[in-house]
């Protein structure tokens, strides 16, 4: 049995939160893979430039595929993490200023990025190693990345409650105006990747659906470790 779990959902859902609790309750290893299209627009960025009018459009799906075959970026197995790197560096804290996350959905959508960072998501999961399985945080990870994963979660939570955590965890005041300004952000981005042509924004048919809004993280990581364990034997 493919030892993979697949976490996904919309922005600030609390899927990476809770994928890695869930990781390090099993034992196994978690990988991001936003961290890795974060880490792809970081290189585009860097060595291409911003691309048409400063909104991707003259960003070319085989320049940036060959691009992060020369420096490389690529998942490495540090510990139980996957962590995302570029030419070599641990590229944790740049993949989340605001500039690549302005960016990254465009990169996202684009065929042949989508193409190679399944393939990259894959091979790090089949070169895992030792580890007993690997939890996979993402947003089609249970459609198109692992749809034979045996445990698919999907997690959802109001728009609100999601702006409420995304301002939180920038350090941010949690008022009334902000929450509205960034609940309407998160909107957006839920529109661009639910309507995407490739790969959209959608639980898997036999996902197991979640709604955080009114959970705290450790109930949520209880329910999905709970669900684990009756799948997975020791």
């Amino acid at each position: 049995m493919l030892r993979v779990i697949a976490i996904d959902g919309p922005a600030a859902s609390g899927k990476s939160s809770t994928a890695g609790r869930v990781a390090e309750q099993l034992g196994w290893a978690h990988l991001d893979s936003g961290a890795l299209y974060r880490a792809l627009t970081l290189a585009a960025l860097d060595n291409i430039g911003e691309g048409g009018r400063g909104t991707g459009e003259g960003w070319s799906g085989q320049r940036i595929v060959s691009l992060a075959d020369e420096l490389p970026v690529r998942l490495v197995l540090v510990g139980e993490v996957f962590r995302a790197e570029v030419a070599g560096v641990d590229v944790g804290e740049a993949i989340r200023s605001e500039r690549v996350t302005r960016h990254v959905s465009v990169i996202a959508a684009i065929p042949e990025v989508r193409t190679w960072a399944n393939a990259q998501q894959r091979r790090a999961v089949e070169g895992g190693g030792g580890v007993g399985g690997v939890v996979v945080d993402g947003r089609d990870i249970g459609t198109v990345v692992f749809p034979e994963a045996p445990l698919k979660i999907f997690l959802t939570a109001t728009p609100d409650e999601r702006a409420r955590r995304r301002l939180s965890q920038r350090g941010e005041a949690v008022d009334g105006d902000l929450v509205q300004r960034e609940s309407q952000a998160l909107a957006a981005r839920d529109a661009a990747d639910s309507t995407r042509r490739i790969a959209p924004l959608k639980p898997a048919a036999d996902a197991v659906l979640l709604d955080t809004t009114a959970l705290t993280l450790e109930q949520q990581v209880s329910r999905v470790v709970e669900l684990a364990r009756g799948l997975f034997p020791g």
